[in-house]
Formats: C-alpha cells, sequence, structure tokens
C-alpha cells in the first residue's frame, strides 16, 4: 500500500507581494482581524510573520509604544491608493448592481398596478400633478 503524499508546499518569504503584506497589516491595525486569525486565513506559517510585518510597515511605533506619524514611502502609498481604487471599484460594481435591481423593480410594480387598473376598474395612481400641495388642491363645495 502506498503512503499518501500531502501536497502541502512550504511557503516562503519571497511569496508574499508587498500588497499582500499592507493589506494584511492594514486588517490589523484596523482590528478586523487578530494576528492569529490573519495567519489561519491566509496561510501564513510563521507566529511571527504577521507582527514583523506590523514593525515594517505598520504605523504604530514599537520603540516608544506610540503610532508613528512618520510618513510612508512613495511606493507604500501608491499600494494603499491602488487598493482603494480597487475597494472603490468594487463597490461602484455593487451599487450599480442594485441600481439596475432598483430599475428593474420599479417597471415590474408599474406594470402590476396597470394590470390592477385595468382588471378592476379601479384608479389606484393620483391624478396630482408633481410640485402641487394639498392645500391649493382643496376646493369647497356650494350648498
Amino acid at each position: 500500500m502506498e503512503a499518501i503524499k500531502s501536497e502541502h508546499v512550504k511557503r516562503i518569504q519571497k511569496d508574499y507581494s508587498l500588497s499582500f503584506k499592507l493589506s494584511v497589516v492594514s486588517e490589523v491595525e484596523k482590528g478586523e482581524i487578530s494576528t492569529k486569525s490573519a495567519q489561519r486565513k491566509y496561510g501564513i506559517q510563521g507566529n511571527a510573520t504577521i507582527v514583523q510585518w506590523l514593525r515594517k510597515y505598520g504605523t504604530f511605533d514599537w520603540e516608544n509604544q506610540t503610532p508613528s506619524n512618520m510618513p510612508k514611502s512613495k511606493e507604500q502609498k501608491i499600494l494603499e491608493l491602488e487598493q482603494k481604487i480597487k475597494l472603490l471599484e468594487k463597490q461602484k460594481a455593487f451599487l450599480e448592481k442594485q441600481v439596475e435591481n432598483s430599475d428593474k423593480k420599479a417597471i415590474f410594480f408599474d406594470m402590476m398596478i396597470d394590470m390592477a387598473e385595468k382588471e378592476f376598474h379601479i384608479p389606484i395612481r393620483k391624478n396630482s400633478l408633481p410640485g402641487q400641495s394639498n392645500d391649493s388642491q382643496k376646493t369647497t363645495k356650494q350648498a
């Protein structure tokens, strides 16, 4: 009987791109995920890897135990902006899909109202023009 070989490939530091490291650091610093959770989520083997990334790329000053106000390099700024662009593009696509679905619903509801008006011979929609208030529409009956 043959032994089952594990297809697990040991990862090395070169596997992680700078943008990946920065995104993990950002998630951890925002409090969205802990270092251990990030390690499990992304399959990072070293226990201290994320902490090293935090020290190297994070905004926390580990020597003085305060948030760092050091300016970021141009490369870091560009990568952060690229990530923001990707996020905004995803949000835009999601919102465009929602708008499309809302438009379809509005058309569907209009069709349903039209069908109900024809079938039951009753006016469902109001016949007022936009911009008119109810006060100007009041009429008094003369006896």
